[in-house]
């Protein structure tokens, strides 16, 4: 059971960093671009929201394709391996025979290790999913949570740099705002980012705001250097 929660809480911040990453960047580098092209803030913020809206449903798209692709392909496994257990039975057992030799058991052990779970199809298919496959029952929510969590997370990431521009009188005064609570966000979300996945914390938390600066700087470059 706790292995079980701790699979499901890395999958969640995973989610959470995918949304937040693109959250937090991608909405930042089209406010600062169209920044540098218009006069109004309405038409940075207009722009910014139909960004993040649609954003938002193309990354939790994605997040529920590939929690529906993982569910799919373990049943076709499991689909698979039932078969096998029942028209190749002895071929299972010495692919039940080759894993533990690998750990060094006797042969002996193997054969009556091999026989025993022969003797109950259900856990024989389960240990040959986990222990040849590699390949454990994946959550049926995972998709629909995967979809909502990077959704939400691209949202919350993406209204962050967007902000300012509700509360300043021209696009130049929000950018400038806007960049230094994006890439102060940036920043600690990187650092979190890292702790969370066991890397140096101030190159992790450097790393991730320095990429979000060069694509803002890019587009409002580009978007100058256009209009």
């Amino acid at each position: 059971m706790h292995q079980e929660q701790h699979l499901q809480s890395s999958d969640f911040i995973t989610d959470v960093v995918i949304g937040m990453a693109d959250g937090l960047t991608v909405p930042f580098a089209l406010a600062a671009g169209i920044s540098s092209a218009v006069s109004s803030n309405s038409i940075v913020i207009t722009a910014g929201i139909a960004e993040i809206i649609a954003g938002a449903i193309a990354m939790g798209l994605g997040g529920y394709l590939a929690g529906k692709t993982e569910w799919d392909h373990y049943y076709a496994e499991l689909k698979r391996e039932y078969y096998e257990v029942e028209h190749m039975a002895e071929e299972e057992k010495k692919e039940i025979r080759s894993i533990f030799a690998g750990y060094g058991i006797s042969e002996e052990t193997q054969h009556r290790i091999a026989d025993e779970l022969a003797l109950d199809k259900n856990k024989w298919v389960a240990f040959m999913m986990q222990y040849e496959l590699g390949l454990q029952e994946p959550n049926p929510a995972r998709a629909r949570v995967s979809a909502l969590t990077i959704g939400l997370s691209y949202i919350v990431g993406g209204l962050i740099p967007l902000s300012p521009y509700f509360f300043t009188a021209a696009p130049l005064d929000g950018f400038k705002i806007s960049a230094v609570v994006t890439l102060i966000c940036l920043f600690v979300f990187g650092y979190f980012k890292s702790k969370a996945t066991g890397q140096p914390l101030l190159p992790g938390a450097l790393k991730v705001m320095f990429i979000g600066a060069v694509a803002a700087a890019a587009a409002y470059l580009v978007a100058r250097w256009l209009s």
